[in-house]
């Protein structure tokens, strides 16, 4: 029938298919060359959230800073499901102190924000061969103290009515990109 397109019957694939990794196995895996830094994030869910999206990335490290809570936490736990277990985290009360020293072990600083001269993410091209994304308070967004220290921004484009997307939605985007996206542009 003309309009119609015909699919497989599909099946899940089994766990052993997925071949997920092990703790220990994540923990001995090697990493992309890219760490997360939360600026400020009030939400466990959203922390959990990105530990579980930087886990499913295979991010070097989550740096959280100020007021960002930190595991071990249920809340943070219920959207973790044990990604707070495999990447590494680190706390500081101070995110301008932590951009400082990524800065200085060699890592590209960008802040997820919009702001004039921001770079749109589909058109981000890097040769960083390591890179730091800030994700900024949910209300705030990233502090002005800290954008002026990154090196520079990038925005998701949005077509909506709203143009924000929650933290965990943008630190999906973002991981995913510089995974699959843009580094392959390098």
């Amino acid at each position: 029938m003309r309009g119609w397109i015909y699919l497989c019957p599909m099946r899940k694939w089994t766990m052993e298919e997925l071949n997920r990794k092990t703790v220990d196995g994540f923990k001995k895996a090697d990493k992309n060359k890219i760490v997360v830094v939360l600026d400020n994030i009030r939400s466990m869910h959203n922390v959990g959230s990105v530990f579980r999206s930087a886990d499913a990335f295979l991010v070097e490290a989550i740096y959280l800073c100020g007021f960002t809570p930190q595991p071990p936490h249920r809340d943070i736990h219920k959207t973790a499901l044990g990604a707070t277990e495999t990447v590494q985290w680190e706390y500081s009360p101070s995110t301008v102190e932590v951009i400082s020293r990524l800065k200085g072990e060699g890592y590209r600083v960008y802040a997820i924000e919009q702001v004039e001269g921001s770079i749109s993410l589909e058109k981000l091209e890097t040769d960083a061969d390591k890179i730091a994304v800030v994700f900024g308070n949910e209300v705030e967004g990233v502090s002005n103290e800290v954008l002026s220290i990154c090196d520079g921004c990038i925005e998701i484009p949005q077509m909506g009515m709203k143009h924000s997307l929650n933290i965990s939605v943008s630190a999906g985007i973002v991981l995913w990109e510089l995974v699959f996206g843009c580094r392959g542009k390098v």
